[in-house]
C-alpha cells in the first residue's frame, strides 16, 4: 500500500468501495495504437475485400483532413462512428473479439507502465474506469484486461440488430471526458477528486487531467510525466 494514502481512504479501501478512481484513456495511453480507426480497417476489409480497404482509407484520410482544418474531435468522432451504418451487430462485435484476440498477443500492445500503474492502484483498493471515445465493442475487452470497473463513453445506437452509425450519450472525447468522470464521482461521494488519479496522452485529456489531484501524462515512448496540480476544475 502506498505510505501517502491517508488514514480515512484506508478506512474505505478495508470497508470494501474505492478508496479512489483512477481514469485512463486508451488509445496510445493504455494500448499503443489507435484502435478505432485500425480496428474500421480490420473489419471493412474482412466484409468487402480490397474496396472495402479502399474505401476505409478514403474516409479516414478525409476525416484527419478535416481535422487539421478545425473540425471538432468530437464531431469527428460521431462521423467515424457513422462509418458503421447499416453493419450487423453479432458480426462486428464477433470481429472484434477476433480482432482483439490477435492484435493483444503483440508484445508491446499494452504499454506497460500504464498497465502496472493500473495494476498498483487496483492493489490499493482503487477502481479504474477507461474514458475512451474508440469504439465501443472494443472497450470491455481491454478492461476485462486491466482489470477496469468501469468504462466510460457513449454506446452504439441499435435497430435491432444492425448499427444505425449514431452515438447515444457524450462521446468521451475533449470535455467529455471530463464530464463522463464527474458523473462517475457523483456516484461515489465520499472520495475527493483531489485523492483521484488521471491517465492521458492528448491535449485533449487535459480536461480529465485536470479535475484530479494526480495527473499523468503518457508521452509517445510509453513514458510517463506527472502534471503539475492545476486548480480542479
Amino acid at each position: 500500500m502506498s505510505p501517502d494514502l491517508s488514514p480515512d481512504l484506508i478506512h474505505r479501501q478495508k470497508s470494501g468501495s474505492p478508496s479512489y478512481l483512477v481514469f485512463c484513456d486508451v488509445d496510445e495511453t493504455l494500448i499503443r495504437c489507435k484502435s478505432g480507426p485500425e480496428f474500421l480497417r480490420h473489419y471493412f476489409e474482412f466484409r468487402h475485400g480490397a474496396e472495402g480497404a479502399r474505401r476505409t482509407e478514403e474516409l479516414l484520410t478525409d476525416l484527419y483532413g478535416r481535422l487539421a482544418r478545425g473540425l471538432p474531435r468530437d464531431e469527428a468522432n460521431r462521423e467515424y462512428h457513422r462509418a458503421w451504418r447499416r453493419c450487423p451487430v453479432d458480426e462486428v462485435e464477433d470481429r472484434a473479439r477476433q480482432w482483439y484476440r490477435e492484435r493483444s498477443r503483440a508484445a508491446d500492445f499494452y504499454i506497460a507502465a500504464t498497465v502496472d500503474a493500473l495494476r498498483r492502484h487496483r492493489a490499493e483498493g482503487g477502481a479504474v474506469a477507461l474514458v475512451s471515445g474508440s469504439f465501443p465493442p472494443l472497450l470491455p475487452l481491454v478492461a476485462a484486461e486491466v482489470g477496469a470497473q468501469y468504462v466510460l463513453g457513449a454506446r452504439l445506437e441499435r435497430c435491432g440488430r444492425v448499427l444505425t452509425g449514431e452515438l447515444l450519450g457524450l462521446p468521451a472525447i475533449g470535455d467529455g471526458k471530463r464530464v463522463l468522470a464527474r458523473e462517475l464521482l457523483a456516484r461515489h461521494p465520499h472520495i475527493d477528486p483531489a485523492d483521484c488519479y488521471a491517465y492521458g496522452d492528448h491535449p485533449s485529456d487535459l480536461p480529465m487531467l485536470h479535475m484530479v489531484g494526480h495527473a499523468t501524462l503518457v508521452t509517445p515512448d510509453g513514458a510517463h510525466t506527472p502534471l503539475k496540480p492545476a486548480a480542479l476544475t
